[in-house]
This record gives C-alpha cells, sequence and structure tokens, in this order.
C-alpha cells in the first residue's frame, strides 16, 4: 500500500503540552484548597463537590453526544475542572438541585452552547456562580461557619456573616486576623477559606509552567495599592490592602479563574492589561457596588474585554526579527 507524505507550512513545533494534561495540573492545584475546605466544613463540603464535577460531567456529555453530535470531550478534563471551580464558588450548605442548576448553566450555556472548550467567551464556572448568585441570593449568601468558628463561639449558631460581609457592614472590630484567613478559619464558599492552601497550587502551577505570573500578580498588586490608597484616605470606611487580599474569592479568581487561557488575552502585556482591569474592577464593586464579592463580576466583565484587548495588545509573530 502506497504511503504519502503530507508537508504542512512551518513552523513544525512539537511539544508535550496538551489540553488535558494541563486541565489536570490545574486540577492538582486545587486538591490543596479542597482538603481544606473538606476540614473546614466537613463532609458538605466534599459533597457539594462531588454534585458539581459529576453534574457538569453528565451535561457536557449529553449535550456532546445527543445535540451537537460530536465526539466524547470529557477526557480532556475540562468539564471536571468547571465542576470543581463552580464548587468552589458555593457555600457547603447549598441544596443539591440549586448546584445542579448551575452546572447546566455553566455547562450548557456558558461552554457549549459557544460550540465547546476553546470556544467560550467567559468563564463557565464563574457565568453559572454568577446566575445562581442572581438567581437564589438567599440561599447563595447563607454562609456556614467552620467547625473551628463553631468550636470558638460557643453557641449553636452555624452560619454567619464573612470577612466581606463584615467589611461591608463596617464591623472591621470582628474581622478574622489575617492567620486565621490565611489558613482557612473564616466562612464562606469552598474557595475562599484557604488562601495559604491556593497559595501552593499556584506555586505548583507556575513551576510547572502551567500559567505565568503576568494574570495573577497583576491583579493582586492591583488590588493592593488600590485599596491601601482607599484605606489611607479613610481607614474607618475601606479595609486594609491584605485584608482584601486575604478574603473572598480573591486569590481563587486571580490565580486558577481569571488564568483561563480561553478568556484571558495571548499576550504578556495584554494579560498585564487584563489582570490590571480585573484588580481596578474588583475593589471597586467591592468598596462602593451592592455585593460585598467583586471578583467574579470582574473577571467576567474582562472577558468581554478581552477581544479589544488581543487587538491592540498582539504577541510577537514567530520568527520576526529583533528591533
Amino acid at each position: 500500500m502506497d504511503k504519502k507524505l503530507y508537508v504542512s507550512m512551518s513552523p513544525h513545533i512539537h511539544g508535550d503540552d496538551s489540553v488535558a494534561k494541563n486541565m489536570y495540573r490545574v486540577i492538582l492545584a486545587l486538591v490543596p484548597a479542597l482538603l481544606v475546605s473538606v476540614y473546614a466544613f466537613g463532609w458538605p463540603a466534599l459533597l457539594v463537590t462531588a454534585i458539581s464535577i459529576a453534574s457538569c460531567v453528565v451535561f457536557e456529555y449529553l449535550i456532546t453526544r445527543y445535540l451537537m453530535k460530536r465526539p466524547n470531550t470529557l477526557t480532556d478534563g475540562s468539564a471536571v475542572l468547571t465542576g470543581l471551580l463552580l464548587a468552589f464558588n458555593l457555600p457547603s450548605n447549598l441544596p443539591w438541585w440549586i448546584i445542579v442548576i448551575g452546572a447546566l448553566v455553566a455547562i450548557g450555556m456558558a461552554k457549549m452552547s459557544f460550540g465547546g472548550l476553546g470556544n467560550n467567551i467567559f468563564n463557565p464556572a464563574l457565568v453559572g456562580r454568577v446566575f445562581l448568585l442572581i438567581s437564589f441570593p438567599q440561599q447563595m449568601t447563607t454562609w456556614p461557619l467552620t467547625r473551628m468558628q463553631i468550636a470558638a463561639s460557643g453557641t449553636d449558631a452555624l452560619t454567619g456573616a464573612t470577612p466581606l460581609g463584615l467589611i461591608k457592614a463596617g464591623q472591621f472590630d470582628q474581622l478574622p486576623s489575617a492567620l486565621d484567613m490565611l489558613l482557612g478559619n473564616t466562612g464562606g464558599s469552598l474557595g475562599e477559606v484557604a488562601a495559604l492552601a491556593l497559595l501552593i497550587g499556584v506555586i505548583y502551577l507556575l513551576v510547572t509552567k502551567t500559567i505565568t505570573w503576568h494574570i495573577p500578580v497583576s491583579i493582586l498588586v492591583t488590588v493592593f495599592i488600590f485599596a491601601a490608597c482607599l484605606h489611607l484616605g479613610n481607614p474607618e470606611r475601606f479595609a486594609d490592602p491584605l485584608t482584601h487580599l486575604l478574603t473572598g474569592g480573591l486569590m481563587l479568581g486571580a490565580c486558577f479563574m481569571a488564568t483561563d487561557y480561553v478568556t484571558s488575552p495571548m499576550a504578556k502585556s495584554g494579560q498585564i492589561v487584563y489582570g490590571i482591569g480585573i484588580g481596578v474592577l474588583t475593589v471597586l464593586i467591592r468598596s462602593f457596588g451592592s455585593y460585598p464579592e467583586g471578583v467574579s463580576f470582574a473577571i467576567l466583565i474582562m472577558n468581554a474585554v478581552t477581544p479589544i484587548i488581543n487587538l491592540y495588545c498582539k504577541p510577537k509573530r514567530f520568527g520576526e526579527p529583533r528591533k
């Protein structure tokens, strides 16, 4: 049998990276934070995570198989990662059927309706989270206390305000210490209570070159500087910058959601612009908006701006000589 040799245009570049490998690296990087959330909230945290991941996987399989009639895409790990990130944006006491709705919105509306992985404009997990926040505000803002908080309070209370909720209410004297926020001894969603564990995961992603420093560093530095300026101007109204960094979903959003390959700019300069925009919007929404948290909205807004950033901040062409 004759064998044909097909020659394609240059450049010819080979690497051992793949979509699946990068997805599973991110999943592995989130394991420390998952373990901390399970320790803080008990088995309900694991149940929320399992329901979220299973729902995302099932919906992607059904949509791909029966609606789009395309080959199975579950092996790339993106559905599992979406389910895990969605779970990290939810409280551990959320009813199972709301989690399923969030998964359907994340996979069905935010991902598969655009054609699947690589075509979606917005981060699917964040779309699911924001949809649930708007549709079920009471359930999405009833935050369970951690085991440590319940033991220390000496009361029968099972829910309480998050640090961002205390900031919004102006109750700065009731904020937990920086150490508590770093180690996860605060209420909130599954991904809000483990800043140190998230940082461990980020270090792994940077070492393995799964992500670069440009987006997370530009977000965190911008938040720190902007929050510091507001705090210096009026410390009685605005929280200090360290509290902003360690509370809410900032670490999760900056390091694991804003860095999504599909919805973030391609060029390094564009990624810095993108990160600065997220940082500014986050502080503005937290400080002056009606919602205590602003990371999700900030990332989705900058997702929409990404095509414009790519238009003006283009990566260097392969083989282009230095000027």
